[in-house]
């Protein structure tokens, strides 16, 4: 006999209209960030240089917000992936410094996210998870860094590229993973998240 009650608590991971329109509008926010944090980038990349170049890797993290976010709102395959892409293309159309760079960057960096919510098979949203999405999506960001031919760091000795790409994991977790888990519970109790699964985030344990 089946069990209808459990089958229709199976959560659904087709998207709906305001999955697509909802991601869409973190994505753009998102290419909106990415660009003045790119604007940032110039004021902190010579004073980190001249103390150690490496120390570049712990601005990473506000580039990848979009990947975890819309990934903690939206719940769906898929979201980290396309937040991050469509931020990215974003930035490119605002006027990138990266150039056509920049898109291989989010599609990667969203990748990193992406994997590890579907390593939890979509279905863990927590601190612990969003953290290490955000450390995935910087360590994915780090190593196009230092070892695409197009990387900023392609040229670093292997020790500075190691400490480099350990700085962007930090940063994404602390700067992506940590302040999108927040941003979520926060948006969560004004109850604008009512159409989604993440409507009850502002109650979901930290750990589990």
């Amino acid at each position: 006999m089946t069990d209808i009650s459990a089958s229709t608590a199976r959560p659904s991971y087709n998207w709906r209209v305001v999955d697509i329109v909802v991601a869409a509008l973190i994505a753009v926010a998102g290419g909106v960030i990415f660009w003045a944090w790119s604007q940032g980038a110039n004021l902190i990349s010579a004073p980190a240089n001249a103390v150690y170049p490496p120390l570049t890797g712990l601005y990473i993290g506000g580039w990848l917000i979009p990947a975890v976010l819309g990934m903690l709102i939206i719940r769906k395959p898929g979201a980290a992936l396309f937040c991050e892409t469509v931020a990215a293309t974003g930035e490119l159309i605002m006027g990138s410094q990266y150039g056509t760079t920049v898109l291989i960057s989010g599609v990667l960096q969203g990748l990193g996210a992406e994997l590890v919510f579907a390593a939890f098979l979509y279905k863990r949203f927590n601190l612990t998870t969003a953290l290490l999405a955000g450390a995935g999506a910087g360590l994915f960001g780090g190593l196009n860094d230092c070892f695409s031919p197009w990387g900023w760091n392609i040229a670093y000795p292997a020790t500075d590229k190691l400490v480099y790409i350990i700085f962007c994991a930090i940063s994404g977790a602390i700067i992506a993973g940590a302040l999108s888990w927040i941003a979520t519970r926060g948006l969560a109790k004004t109850g604008v998240l009512s159409s989604f699964a993440s409507r009850k985030a502002a109650t979901e344990p930290a750990f589990s």
